[in-house]
């Protein structure tokens, strides 16, 4: 094979690994929340589940955050997130770190939100 061939397939190689998901945070029980939540159907059934393994406040945390995503992904300032959510900089901070750096999780959901919206 000759150089540019190896750099090409080097290049395909790298692309591959750069799709690879590794989750920070990984164990059985994890993998238990995820097929859990994989089995949810409708949003009553999600309703249903997450009442009944969140607390109210960490349910309105998650919302919130998601909230200060899309706001963000619309391009709307840090001082207006804030004043519509009531959520800190701090949050809005790492939210926006999360769509800037992070697992893509954020990105994905909201594509898909969107599209449905369509």
């Amino acid at each position: 094979m000759c150089y540019n061939g190896i750099r090409q397939s080097f290049a395909l190689f790298e692309r591959r690994i750069a799709t690879v998901f590794i989750p920070r945070y990984h164990n059985e029980q994890t993998d238990l929340l995820m097929d859990a939540l994989l089995q949810l159907k409708t949003p009553e059934e999600a309703y249903r589940f997450l009442e009944d393994v969140l607390t109210v406040q960490e349910l309105k945390s998650i919302t919130q955050r998601l909230e200060v995503a899309v706001m963000l992904r619309r391009k709307v300032t840090y001082q207006e997130i804030a004043h519509q959510t009531g959520a800190s900089t701090a949050t809005i901070s790492r939210v926006n770190r999360a769509l800037q750096y992070g697992a893509d999780g954020y990105t994905l959901v909201l594509d898909r939100l969107e599209a449905q919206q369509k």
